[in-house]
Protein backbone atom coordinates (compact mmCIF):
# COMPACT_ATOMS: atom_id res chain seq x y z
CA UNK A 1 0.00 0.00 0.00
CA UNK A 2 1.50 3.48 -0.80
CA UNK A 3 0.77 5.59 2.07
CA UNK A 4 2.39 8.21 4.14
CA UNK A 5 -0.02 7.91 7.08
CA UNK A 6 2.03 4.65 9.37
CA UNK A 7 2.11 7.57 12.06
CA UNK A 8 -1.88 7.38 12.47
CA UNK A 9 -2.71 3.47 13.20
CA UNK A 10 -0.87 3.98 17.09
CA UNK A 11 -3.11 7.25 17.92
CA UNK A 12 -4.91 6.97 20.83
CA UNK A 13 -7.58 9.57 20.06
CA UNK A 14 -6.89 11.75 23.63
CA UNK A 15 -9.94 14.19 24.47
CA UNK A 16 -7.84 16.93 26.72
CA UNK A 17 -9.82 18.06 29.42
CA UNK A 18 -9.49 21.68 28.85
CA UNK A 19 -7.89 23.91 26.62
CA UNK A 20 -6.01 27.09 26.33
CA UNK A 21 -7.48 30.44 25.00
CA UNK A 22 -4.76 32.80 24.36
CA UNK A 23 -4.65 36.08 23.21
CA UNK A 24 -3.19 35.61 19.24
CA UNK A 25 0.63 36.09 19.43
CA UNK A 26 2.54 38.94 17.53
CA UNK A 27 5.10 36.95 15.77
CA UNK A 28 8.21 39.47 15.43
CA UNK A 29 10.15 38.59 12.97
CA UNK A 30 13.96 40.20 11.48
CA UNK A 31 13.27 41.06 7.31
CA UNK A 32 17.05 40.37 6.92
CA UNK A 33 16.73 36.78 8.06
CA UNK A 34 14.00 35.47 6.26
CA UNK A 35 15.23 31.90 6.66
CA UNK A 36 14.32 32.32 10.21
CA UNK A 37 10.16 33.03 9.49
CA UNK A 38 7.73 30.52 9.90
CA UNK A 39 5.99 28.39 7.36
CA UNK A 40 2.40 29.27 6.48
CA UNK A 41 -0.19 25.92 5.97
CA UNK A 42 -3.98 26.15 5.80
CA UNK A 43 -6.78 24.07 5.13
CA UNK A 44 -10.43 24.15 5.08
CA UNK A 45 -9.98 22.28 8.08
CA UNK A 46 -7.87 19.35 10.02
CA UNK A 47 -7.47 17.51 6.82
CA UNK A 48 -4.05 19.61 6.08
CA UNK A 49 -2.42 18.70 9.36
CA UNK A 50 -1.23 15.60 7.76
CA UNK A 51 0.60 17.68 5.49
CA UNK A 52 1.97 19.86 8.45
CA UNK A 53 3.11 16.85 10.26
CA UNK A 54 5.12 15.44 7.09
CA UNK A 55 6.67 19.38 7.00
CA UNK A 56 7.35 19.33 10.16
CA UNK A 57 9.48 15.43 10.10
CA UNK A 58 11.66 16.75 7.03
CA UNK A 59 11.57 20.50 8.58
CA UNK A 60 12.53 19.88 11.98
CA UNK A 61 14.08 23.14 12.42
CA UNK A 62 11.82 25.69 10.67
CA UNK A 63 8.82 27.18 12.80
CA UNK A 64 5.10 26.38 11.62
CA UNK A 65 1.98 28.27 11.50
CA UNK A 66 -1.38 26.15 10.35
CA UNK A 67 -4.68 27.60 9.83
CA UNK A 68 -8.19 25.59 9.34
CA UNK A 69 -10.51 27.71 8.33
CA UNK A 70 -13.28 25.73 10.26
CA UNK A 71 -15.69 27.93 10.21
CA UNK A 72 -16.21 27.60 6.62
CA UNK A 73 -15.45 24.15 6.20
CA UNK A 74 -15.74 21.96 4.23
CA UNK A 75 -14.72 23.89 1.06
CA UNK A 76 -15.77 21.11 -0.92
CA UNK A 77 -19.55 22.49 -1.49
CA UNK A 78 -18.32 25.97 -1.77
CA UNK A 79 -18.07 27.93 -4.90
CA UNK A 80 -15.02 29.32 -6.73
CA UNK A 81 -15.56 32.95 -5.87
CA UNK A 82 -16.07 32.08 -2.26
CA UNK A 83 -12.89 29.77 -1.79
CA UNK A 84 -10.82 32.47 -3.50
CA UNK A 85 -11.76 35.29 -1.07
CA UNK A 86 -11.31 32.89 1.80
CA UNK A 87 -7.95 31.47 0.03
CA UNK A 88 -6.60 35.70 0.29
CA UNK A 89 -7.96 35.97 3.83
CA UNK A 90 -6.35 33.35 5.07
CA UNK A 91 -3.28 34.57 3.14
CA UNK A 92 -3.36 37.70 4.05
CA UNK A 93 -3.37 36.64 7.30
CA UNK A 94 -0.28 34.06 7.22
CA UNK A 95 1.98 37.13 5.36
CA UNK A 96 1.01 39.71 8.06
CA UNK A 97 2.38 37.17 10.66
CA UNK A 98 5.57 37.11 8.81
CA UNK A 99 5.39 33.81 7.03
CA UNK A 100 8.35 33.18 4.15
CA UNK A 101 5.80 30.58 1.99
CA UNK A 102 2.24 29.09 1.85
CA UNK A 103 1.14 25.61 1.45
CA UNK A 104 -2.47 25.97 0.45
CA UNK A 105 -2.83 21.89 2.17
CA UNK A 106 -6.50 21.24 0.54
CA UNK A 107 -7.26 19.44 -2.69
CA UNK A 108 -10.11 21.76 -3.12
CA UNK A 109 -8.57 24.86 -2.94
CA UNK A 110 -5.95 24.56 -5.15
CA UNK A 111 -7.44 22.96 -7.74
CA UNK A 112 -10.26 25.96 -7.68
CA UNK A 113 -8.01 29.10 -7.16
CA UNK A 114 -4.13 28.58 -6.62
CA UNK A 115 -3.32 29.97 -10.32
CA UNK A 116 -5.25 33.48 -9.20
CA UNK A 117 -3.31 33.35 -5.40
CA UNK A 118 0.02 32.90 -6.82
CA UNK A 119 -1.22 35.76 -9.09
CA UNK A 120 -1.35 37.87 -6.10
CA UNK A 121 1.28 37.36 -3.79
CA UNK A 122 5.65 37.23 -4.53
CA UNK A 123 6.03 34.38 -2.10
CA UNK A 124 6.27 31.26 -2.63
CA UNK A 125 3.02 29.15 -2.59
CA UNK A 126 3.22 25.25 -2.80
CA UNK A 127 -0.68 23.34 -3.58
CA UNK A 128 -1.71 19.53 -3.36
CA UNK A 129 -3.90 17.89 -5.94
CA UNK A 130 -4.79 14.60 -6.36
CA UNK A 131 -2.10 12.25 -6.92
CA UNK A 132 -3.30 10.65 -10.40
CA UNK A 133 0.15 10.81 -11.70
CA UNK A 134 1.76 8.50 -9.28
CA UNK A 135 -1.46 6.22 -9.40
CA UNK A 136 -1.43 6.22 -13.39
CA UNK A 137 2.05 4.19 -12.81
CA UNK A 138 1.34 2.59 -10.30
CA UNK A 139 -2.44 0.34 -11.58
CA UNK A 140 -2.21 -2.93 -13.16
CA UNK A 141 -5.33 -3.51 -14.23
CA UNK A 142 -5.64 0.14 -15.89
CA UNK A 143 -8.16 1.60 -13.58
CA UNK A 144 -7.50 4.40 -11.15
CA UNK A 145 -9.73 5.09 -8.86
CA UNK A 146 -10.72 8.79 -7.17
CA UNK A 147 -12.24 9.61 -4.21
CA UNK A 148 -12.31 13.42 -3.67
CA UNK A 149 -14.79 16.27 -2.87
CA UNK A 150 -17.54 16.94 -5.33
CA UNK A 151 -16.43 20.51 -5.92
CA UNK A 152 -12.72 19.40 -6.67
CA UNK A 153 -13.43 16.45 -9.09
CA UNK A 154 -15.76 19.48 -10.86
CA UNK A 155 -12.85 21.82 -11.40
CA UNK A 156 -11.15 22.77 -15.05
CA UNK A 157 -8.45 21.87 -13.15
CA UNK A 158 -8.66 18.12 -12.05
CA UNK A 159 -10.32 17.80 -15.47
CA UNK A 160 -7.33 19.04 -17.08
CA UNK A 161 -5.12 16.66 -14.75
CA UNK A 162 -7.52 13.65 -15.98
CA UNK A 163 -7.49 14.26 -19.27
CA UNK A 164 -3.24 14.12 -19.13
CA UNK A 165 -3.88 10.41 -18.72
CA UNK A 166 -7.48 9.37 -19.85
CA UNK A 167 -5.70 7.87 -22.90
CA UNK A 168 -3.74 5.51 -21.17
CA UNK A 169 -5.54 4.62 -18.47
CA UNK A 170 -9.37 4.94 -17.03
CA UNK A 171 -10.06 7.24 -14.04
CA UNK A 172 -13.23 6.26 -11.98
CA UNK A 173 -13.84 9.34 -9.93
CA UNK A 174 -16.20 9.47 -7.23
CA UNK A 175 -17.59 12.05 -4.94
CA UNK A 176 -17.29 11.53 -1.27
CA UNK A 177 -19.70 14.70 -0.22
CA UNK A 178 -19.66 13.46 3.72
CA UNK A 179 -16.80 12.16 4.61
CA UNK A 180 -14.98 15.57 5.71
CA UNK A 181 -17.79 15.91 8.55
CA UNK A 182 -16.96 12.35 10.03
CA UNK A 183 -13.40 13.12 9.83
CA UNK A 184 -13.73 16.59 11.15
CA UNK A 185 -15.72 15.37 14.29
CA UNK A 186 -12.90 12.90 14.82
CA UNK A 187 -15.15 9.74 13.52
CA UNK A 188 -12.35 7.43 11.97
CA UNK A 189 -13.70 3.98 13.13
CA UNK A 190 -17.75 4.78 14.24
CA UNK A 191 -20.04 2.62 11.62
CA UNK A 192 -21.11 5.41 9.53
CA UNK A 193 -17.79 6.45 8.24
CA UNK A 194 -17.39 2.58 7.61
CA UNK A 195 -20.74 2.60 5.72
CA UNK A 196 -19.92 5.79 3.80
CA UNK A 197 -16.14 4.10 2.56
CA UNK A 198 -18.71 1.13 1.97
CA UNK A 199 -20.81 3.23 -0.35
CA UNK A 200 -18.20 5.05 -2.04
CA UNK A 201 -15.19 2.46 -2.37
CA UNK A 202 -17.74 -0.41 -3.94
CA UNK A 203 -18.35 1.80 -7.63
CA UNK A 204 -14.58 1.87 -7.65
CA UNK A 205 -13.46 -1.56 -7.29
CA UNK A 206 -17.42 -2.45 -9.44
CA UNK A 207 -14.88 -0.67 -12.23
CA UNK A 208 -11.85 -2.66 -11.83
CA UNK A 209 -9.74 -0.06 -9.87
CA UNK A 210 -6.83 -1.31 -8.23
CA UNK A 211 -5.78 1.79 -7.39
CA UNK A 212 -7.41 4.99 -5.44
CA UNK A 213 -5.86 8.55 -5.30
CA UNK A 214 -7.17 10.22 -1.70
CA UNK A 215 -8.02 13.51 -3.54
CA UNK A 216 -8.71 15.61 0.09
CA UNK A 217 -6.06 16.05 2.84
CA UNK A 218 -8.86 14.97 5.06
CA UNK A 219 -9.40 11.51 4.06
CA UNK A 220 -5.83 10.65 4.76
CA UNK A 221 -6.43 10.09 8.30
CA UNK A 222 -8.81 7.01 6.85
CA UNK A 223 -6.40 5.73 4.75
CA UNK A 224 -6.15 2.48 7.02
CA UNK A 225 -9.82 2.16 7.41
CA UNK A 226 -10.04 2.51 2.80
CA UNK A 227 -6.79 -0.04 2.51
CA UNK A 228 -9.31 -2.59 4.38
CA UNK A 229 -12.56 -2.04 2.84
CA UNK A 230 -10.84 -1.75 -0.66
CA UNK A 231 -8.97 -4.82 0.14
CA UNK A 232 -5.02 -6.41 -0.35
CA UNK A 233 -5.07 -6.21 -4.03
CA UNK A 234 -5.57 -2.21 -4.17
CA UNK A 235 -3.16 0.62 -3.99
CA UNK A 236 -3.96 3.51 -1.72
CA UNK A 237 -1.90 7.05 -2.96
CA UNK A 238 -2.03 9.85 -1.12
CA UNK A 239 0.16 12.86 -2.12
CA UNK A 240 1.31 14.68 2.33
CA UNK A 241 4.90 13.43 1.43
CA UNK A 242 5.24 14.67 -2.05
CA UNK A 243 3.88 17.70 -0.88
CA UNK A 244 6.65 18.31 1.89
CA UNK A 245 8.83 17.53 -0.49
CA UNK A 246 8.35 19.82 -2.71
CA UNK A 247 7.95 22.40 0.26
CA UNK A 248 11.83 21.53 0.89
CA UNK A 249 12.55 22.13 -2.51
CA UNK A 250 11.18 25.20 -2.78
CA UNK A 251 12.49 26.91 0.25
CA UNK A 252 15.90 25.51 -0.93
CA UNK A 253 15.81 26.94 -4.05
CA UNK A 254 14.60 30.46 -2.27
CA UNK A 255 17.56 29.98 0.01
CA UNK A 256 14.73 30.08 3.00
CA UNK A 257 15.69 27.19 5.26
CA UNK A 258 15.70 26.99 8.39
CA UNK A 259 19.61 27.17 10.11
CA UNK A 260 19.75 23.57 11.60
CA UNK A 261 20.67 22.99 15.16
CA UNK A 262 16.97 24.89 16.43
CA UNK A 263 13.73 22.99 17.32
CA UNK A 264 10.82 24.42 15.31
CA UNK A 265 7.73 25.11 16.94
CA UNK A 266 4.11 25.19 15.77
CA UNK A 267 1.35 27.66 16.43
CA UNK A 268 -2.21 26.94 15.49
CA UNK A 269 -5.30 29.29 14.20
CA UNK A 270 -9.05 28.72 13.95
CA UNK A 271 -12.08 30.47 12.57
CA UNK A 272 -14.44 28.03 14.19
CA UNK A 273 -14.87 26.89 17.86
CA UNK A 274 -11.50 26.92 19.54
CA UNK A 275 -12.81 23.87 22.09
CA UNK A 276 -13.74 21.66 19.11
CA UNK A 277 -10.23 22.86 17.49
CA UNK A 278 -8.34 22.61 20.80
CA UNK A 279 -9.87 18.50 20.87
CA UNK A 280 -8.72 17.99 16.89
CA UNK A 281 -5.10 19.55 17.78
CA UNK A 282 -5.01 17.24 20.97
CA UNK A 283 -5.98 14.11 18.90
CA UNK A 284 -4.00 14.66 15.94
CA UNK A 285 -0.69 16.55 16.64
CA UNK A 286 -0.27 16.35 20.36
CA UNK A 287 -1.52 17.48 23.90
CA UNK A 288 -0.64 20.88 24.79
CA UNK A 289 -0.34 22.81 21.91
CA UNK A 290 -2.17 26.79 22.66
CA UNK A 291 -4.90 26.92 19.68
CA UNK A 292 -5.72 30.56 18.85
CA UNK A 293 -9.01 32.21 16.80
CA UNK A 294 -7.66 33.47 13.57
Amino acid sequence: MISGLAWRKSFPVRIPVEYTIQPRPTRPTDPAMPHSHPIGIFDSGIGGLSVAAKVRELLPADDILYVADSRHAPYGDKSDAFILERMNTVTDFLLGQGTKAVVVACNTATTSAIAQLRASWSVPIIGVEPGVKPAVLATRSGVVGVLATPRTLQTHSFSALAARFSSTVSIAVQPCPDLVGQIEALRFDDDRTLALLNRYIAPLLEKGADTIVLGCTHYNYLADRIAQVAGPGVQIVSTESAVAREVVRRLACERLLAESGKTGDEAFYTSGELAVFARQIDCLWGPGKAVYSL
